[in-house]
């Protein structure tokens, strides 16, 4: 994020949302903890460790990698909470009403997003990817929230969310704002965003602005490229109204037959695999469906038919999975038929262009069984997604400067063509790496590449959540076991929108011989872990990572986050029990540098806050602070106000989702929340506890959210070295500091942009600030 200048919009940059829709006191009060049950009535864990038969190939979903890359973390899951009080540090009941909505706040993250693409400050194709990252989230968000939200109100098992809203009133506001944001992101492209590439030399134009060259050059790439995998489905008693498949783009044809008089309608669908903006001339793009729309192309389609109008539309469907897990034996097999049934789900939002003749639209409306509520009428083109393609113009000027990873100085002192001996500098020390800053590809990468050539390392463990189509990662693996090594692999099938990736990597590494396993049953195994066992004289020694991130070589040059590789022998045995518990029948719940999530995490968190009072108290060094991508859980909220109540100062650093009302007298005034958006998406989570004068850090893959502590496999591990602990540490400080550039969250829910000082100076900009401390490291900063 570069650092802004002076908000144009009024009140210092406040966006207001729509205010919440009840305002009668609720009684909220936090869930209980506990293992989340499993079907098996013998108490023993029940693994998915299916035999991998025939998995028929899928074509993945044409925008996985942008979802599963870019937007936050959704949970499908309307979460209840229990109604019983619950009080504060003093005894005293906790007030009502003292969480805010999520979905309202899941928008306030993507207004953040769109704020960004709103900024003249952010280069120009970066606002131009900023505003595809915006399309991006929010079909997601309609996607799995909106559609769960609709399932349970239908099914009559929708309750009222932890703010206090009924589930029919979230929907509405859900409705409302979203149009707002909707409205606002369509203006950014056609006022700022589109003139600004037009006054650079990258025409984004209209069919009826091309030369008519143009439009003969375009002419033959449809009748050569495009027109052969076109299908159009006419509608009459004879041929009933089409499937619409989610999110596909959709163009409505009105035809008459001359000879009979009769008007007919048509769907022609725009072929998902083609690109988005072709180009009509260098550096001139017009949208695929203005070219298939022209007069000529589609009299072309429909030959002796007179052309009355045409109209775009975009449906989303409801697309989140839900896959019976009692039976382990049959979980690939029923995931792959719930894939299947994805595509059928029923539909969640209908946008159409806002010339859409009336008559056209009700036909939609009433054969998607859709309400008018739904209906989002915007300015064309629909589906700025396609923008991502455009934003990745070689256009370096348009771009934020760029930056490459260096290796981490701890593994490789001095940068060579060689590669750095991991195993070498990790019995030197410990190694805390920062990502994108740090080369993923020079550290965890090259860490199980090493571990695979070498002939002493005896075995390697590890859990894939996601990872890339070309993985290094999994090619190490397979070369791993290839040379008879024994590789575990736990992969998570049940990675939102990279299932079916994840299982044709399942099936390629059992073929190469890895045990590959699917975790426990009704448990996502979300944590980032690898083990390797290495041989050194009469002895084995374990040398591990833990990480905030996914084995994802590509994101992990997007995402922020934190690894850390040790050998350290305590996490090395943690991370031994962990695994024989996912892999095998153990039922150990205590670690000794881990806190692991469903049994320990939530609890050992809140203990360590409420700990902080004791110290406080006491009068020795006590605050919290928190760095995580969203804050929702009731327990973990509030611990926090309970330790804000006793005077404990609380940071809390969130990137999307927060549930905290900061601010709040006699409840949260000592509590602060900040977010940072920018060119990185901040990934990473920490946890530090004053502790009486001797800080405690951890860094992990758990979010403060049900899912992650209650149907989740998440581990935190404990930083130990002093220096690492004072890095983390002044990490955090900084991006609470009122001098770095962020959003500050208020007690009504708004958040406010800060992004210049009192004399309109920018403020730090942290991600700017981290890229420069590498660059000076190896002398390439700039002066």
């Amino acid at each position: 994020m570069q650092p802004a200048a002076p908000d144009p919009h009024p009140e210092n940059g406040k966006r207001h949302l729509a205010p919440a829709l009840s305002d009668a006191p609720i009684g909220v009060s936090t869930r209980k903890n506990g293992f989340m049950s499993q079907p098996n009535t013998q108490g023993q864990v029940q693994h998915a460790q299916p035999s991998v038969g025939s998995i028929a190939a899928h074509r993945p979903h044409t925008i996985a990698a942008t979802i599963s890359d870019l937007a936050p973390d959704l949970d499908a899951d309307l979460d209840a909470y229990d109604e019983d009080a619950q009080v504060g540090h003093d005894g005293v009941e906790l007030p009502q009403g003292r969480f805010l909505d999520r979905e309202r706040s899941w928008l306030a993250f993507n207004e953040r997003v769109l704020e960004l693409a709103e900024d003249p400050q952010t280069p120009l194709l970066e606002r131009a990817n900023f505003l595809a990252i915006f399309a991006s989230n929010l079909d997601e968000f309609f996607m799995v929230r909106v559609a769960g939200l609709k399932r349970r109100i239908a099914t009559g098992v929708a309750t009222r969310s932890a703010s206090g809203l009924q589930p029919r009133e979230v929907l509405e506001l859900i409705w409302n704002r979203s149009r707002e944001l909707m409205a606002r992101h369509a203006a950014c492209y056609h006022d700022d965003v589109a003139p600004g590439l037009a006054d650079e030399g990258i025409q984004l134009v209209r069919w009826h602005e091309l030369t008519e060259k143009e439009q003969s050059r375009l002419f033959t790439l449809f009748r050569q490229q495009i027109f052969p995998v076109l299908t159009p489905l006419a509608v009459d008693p004879a041929h009933p109204f089409p499937y619409i498949s989610g999110l596909s783009l959709n163009l409505a044809v009105v035809v008459r037959n001359p000879v009979s008089g009769h008007q007919h309608f048509a769907r022609v669908k725009v072929p998902p695999l083609l690109s988005r903006f072709l180009e009509a001339s260098p550096q001139r793009y017009v949208p695929i469906e203005d070219v298939i729309a022209a007069p000529a192309h589609l009299q072309e389609l429909f030959p002796g038919m007179e052309i009355q109008e045409h109209h775009m539309f975009r449906l989303t469907r409801n697309e989140d999975l839900e896959v019976e897990e009692d039976d382990a034996e049959n979980l690939l097999q029923a995931l792959e038929k719930e894939l299947m049934r994805r595509r059928f789900g029923p539909p969640v939002r209908l946008e159409v262009e806002e010339s859409i003749a009336p008559n056209v639209l009700s036909l939609l409306v009433r054969e998607l069984k859709i309400s008018e509520a739904e209906v989002y009428p915007l300015p064309g083109p629909l589906d700025l997604t396609g923008l991502f393609s455009i934003a990745k113009l070689d256009r370096p000027e348009l771009k934020y400067p760029k930056f490459v990873a260096g290796t981490h100085r701890d593994l490789a002192e001095v940068e060579s063509a060689s590669a750095p001996d991991i195993f070498a500098a990790l019995r030197e020390r410990d190694v805390l790496l920062h990502h994108p800053y740090d080369s993923f590809s020079t550290s965890v990468q090259a860490f199980l590449e090493q571990a695979a050539a070498d002939p002493d390392v005896l075995a390697i463990k590890q859990t894939l959540y996601r990872t890339s189509g070309d993985s290094p990662i999994v090619d190490a693996l397979i070369d791993a076991a290839e040379s008879g090594k024994q590789v575990l692999v736990l992969v998570e099938i049940k990675a939102r929108f990279d299932e079916q990736a994840n299982i044709k990597w399942a099936r390629k590494l059992e073929e190469a011989g890895c045990h590959v396993v699917y975790g426990i049953v009704g448990l996502k195994t979300h944590c980032k872990l690898s083990l390797v066992v290495r041989q050194e004289g009469e002895t084995l020694v374990r040398y591990s990572h833990v990480g905030t991130g996914n084995y994802h070589p590509k994101t992990a040059r997007l995402y922020e986050d934190l690894g850390l590789l040790t050998s350290n022998a305590e996490v090395g045995a943690d991370l031994s029990d962990l695994f024989n518990r996912l892999s095998g029948y153990s039922r150990r719940e205590t670690f000794r540098r881990l806190l692991v999530a469903p049994r320990s995490l939530r609890d050992g968190l809140v203990s360590r806050i409420d700990k902080e009072i004791q110290h406080h108290r006491a009068g020795r060094p006590a605050y919290v602070r928190i760095k995580v991508n969203s804050m929702v859980d009731e327990a973990v909220i509030d611990s926090l106000y309970r330790a804000s109540q006793a005077g404990v100062d609380v940071d809390v650093w969130v990137r999307g989702i927060c549930a905290v009302r900061p601010g709040v007298a006699g409840l949260s005034e000592n509590i602060r929340v900040r977010s940072v958006l920018g060119r990185f998406l901040e990934h990473s989570r920490v946890f530090a506890f004053g502790n009486g004068g001797e800080p405690e850090v951890w860094i992990g893959s758990a979010d403060m959210m049900h899912r992650n502590l209650d149907r989740r496999i998440e581990a935190l591990v404990r930083v130990q070295d002093p220096a690492h602990r004072t890095a983390l540490s002044r990490l955090l400080e900084t991006g609470m500091s009122d001098t770095t550039a962020s959003w500050h969250l208020g007690a009504d829910g708004n958040w406010t942009r800060h992004s210049v000082d009192q004399d309109g100076q920018p403020l730090r900009n942290v991600q700017e600030m981290l890229i420069d401390a590498r660059r000076r490291r190896r002398g390439t900063a700039t002066p």
